[in-house]
């Protein structure tokens, strides 16, 4: 089954994030299970193998802890931030956590550096990282695609669900968005098991674009079946931490936001 439930970690957003600018997952608190694995030394920042050995060992310290609680996690990759003795925890199918050097707590939400003029997300660049990998090997036909006007200047990954109010808010601004040179690739995220057979409807559409657009202002469509990526584009939102819609990345993997006006969104991919 799609939605199983965990138990472990409901994602956190920032006050201003995406509880105000976004639909939530109405799933929210059941993700995908795996068994966890520790097959291979984790990669990290650190090249010198006294790390490497302190991240193997944190990597099975985990493991047993997730085993004597009953929890089935599978941890992707562990690396060094810059906060001594923590450690960013990439997991499949859930949000990434932090976890101490020694295995015996789990962090989640966000850790901020102050002392500059702005707040900085200590694990964003860590994020970013995986979530570019993962967004590079998505197909274009696996996506839908709405071109930028002119010269692309920007390229940006949204996960949307037809279900939405604020993916109807975002869409609604699309001509506006494609005629600023952004160009919008639109990624299935259903927000639960019931809005599933409308999205598969939508990818499974001769006209993917004339669909979408009649189902997001909310025109029931005729079901249609066939093979398509909507489920697995869940997954892939649940290992990249989305927990609800729009959820907007940049190309480099940086999340952006919720909705977004076209002024912000320019704004944010500038900055």
């Amino acid at each position: 089954m799609l939605f199983t439930r965990s138990k472990i970690f409901l994602a956190c957003t920032l006050a201003a994030g995406l509880g105000l600018t976004a639909c939530s997952n109405s799933n929210n608190d059941e993700k995908k299970q795996s068994t966890l694995t520790a097959s291979a030394p984790a990669t990290g920042e650190a090249s010198n193998l006294s790390e490497r050995n302190a991240q193997q060992r944190l990597i099975n310290t985990l493991q047993q802890h997730f085993k004597k609680a009953n929890i089935n996690a599978k941890i992707l990759n562990i690396k060094a931030t810059e906060v001594p003795n923590l450690y960013w925890v990439n997991l499949e199918g859930m949000s990434s956590v932090y976890a101490t050097a020694d295995g015996k707590y789990i962090i989640q939400g966000d850790v901020l550096r102050l002392g500059d003029s702005k707040i900085h997300n200590v694990s964003e660049s860590l994020q970013s990282e995986a979530n570019k990998k993962l967004l590079a090997n998505l197909k274009a036909e696996d996506l839908l695609i709405y071109k930028a006007q002119g010269k692309t200047k920007h390229v940006v990954y949204v996960f949307t669900d037809v279900s939405c109010p604020y993916c109807h808010k975002l869409h609604e601004h699309m001509s506006e968005i494609n005629a600023k040179g952004i160009e919008v690739r639109y990624i299935a995220w259903p927000r639960g098991e019931q809005f599933m057979p409308a999205m598969e409807s939508v990818w499974c559409s001769e006209d993917r674009q004339a669909a979408f657009d009649q189902a997001i202002a909310g025109t029931p469509l005729a079901p249609a079946t066939c093979k398509n990526p909507v489920r697995d584009q869940y997954q892939l939102g649940l290992n990249m931490g989305v927990n609800g819609t729009p959820a907007i990345y940049n190309s480099e993997g940086v999340y952006l936001g919720g909705y977004l006006s076209p002024e912000e969104l320019v704004e944010r991919l500038n900055n």
